[in-house]
């Protein structure tokens, strides 16, 4: 149980209201309000005060772990080393609103980007339709057009989500200590999410495996070519919704991991990408960039290797965990 939760209890215990509270700690009605919702956490001095309100002790009050029938046996909470961050309740809200309110932005660029070449093979397939209005050179200058537009704003999408986060920058490799309240305030955050982080994986990969289907559907019974070019647009419309849905799942529990230094934000983690893995991931962006432009250059193929960039993201995630399986081998 967390600070929040046990103000409340012995509050409603003593049967007073937040104001009453309130007025006996010499504070407003709002602070306890934001006690009370874990959006702030009480000073020192109001936490020994409201001790002796509630006759408990400030060890109750202030430890996560104990609950109101063992007070006993509490273990003190080692000191952080001079280079250990402290987050504090505010700082931990702070970085899980402006993950939610900044998310949306950043899962639209990720669809503006895998979207970007739908407009120029829809036109192209419409400009091989007999009597079409719509000729082959003016589909891919249009098409072009509308490819580059939505990359742009992707692109200045994702600067100005990296700008926003900049500041926590340091919860993705620093070592850090949360103060009193923040741990259990986000394992709740955590715990209530869990159902839908569940919920949406499953929808989004569900999703990318069915979206091959009308592709398929259409491919088997040879029907028009055209039909097939809008299946194929069909086919990106499904992976893009599910990729969506699972990039939000993942960035949103992971914010709550960044916090609890756990999985692959551990601090163990965090000592192994130091000491290489970050090095390791820049030689392999390289090697996928220059790929990229070197295939692209030679075959002239620009529509088909962009598929370079998704099958990269897709392969990191193994080779980033190949580099921490090696690093603990070490360790």
């Amino acid at each position: 149980m967390i600070l929040a939760d046990k103000i409340i209890n012995e509050r409603k215990k003593n049967g007073w209201s937040q104001e009453e509270l309130a007025e006996k700690l010499s504070v407003s009605r709002q602070s306890v309000s934001k006690w009370e919702s874990a959006q702030a956490i009480p000073d020192m001095k109001k936490i020994i005060k409201m001790s002796e309100l509630f006759n408990v002790s400030t060890d109750y009050l202030l430890k996560d772990e104990i609950e109101a029938d063992d007070i006993s046996g509490v273990i003190s909470e080692e000191k952080p080393g001079d280079d250990v961050i402290r987050v504090s309740i505010e700082e931990a809200n702070g970085f899980l609103n402006t993950v939610k309110s900044n998310m949306k932005m950043f899962t639209s660029a990720i669809a503006l980007c895998i979207m970007s070449p739908v407009t120029l093979i829809f036109l192209a397939g419409l400009s091989e339709v007999e009597n079409s209005f719509v000729s082959e050179n003016l589909a891919g200058m249009i098409g072009l057009i509308v490819l580059f537009l939505m990359v742009a704003c992707a692109v200045y999408m994702f600067i100005v989500y990296d700008s926003r986060m900049k500041q926590y920058e340091y919860l993705n490799s620093e070592i850090i200590e949360t103060e009193y309240g923040v741990s259990g305030m986000v394992k709740e955050k955590k715990k209530d999410y869990a159902s839908k982080y569940t919920g949406n994986i499953a929808l989004g990969v569900v999703l990318c495996i069915v979206s091959v289907i009308p592709l398929l559907s259409v491919g088997m019974l040879e029907l028009d070519d055209f039909i097939v070019i809008t299946m194929l647009c069909v086919m990106f419309v499904l992976i893009t919704s599910g990729t969506v849905l699972i990039v939000a799942a993942v960035v949103t529990n992971s914010s709550y991991d960044k916090l609890l230094q756990e999985n692959e934000f551990s601090k163990d983690s965090k000592i192994i990408k130091k000491k290489g893995n970050n090095t390791l991931g820049t030689c392999y962006w390289l090697v996928v960039t220059a790929t990229y432009l070197a295939w692209s250059f030679i075959s002239r193929d620009w529509h088909i290797t962009w598929i370079v960039w998704p099958v990269a993201a897709v392969l990191y995630g193994v080779f980033d965990t190949i580099v921490q399986l090696i690093g603990n081998k070490e360790k």
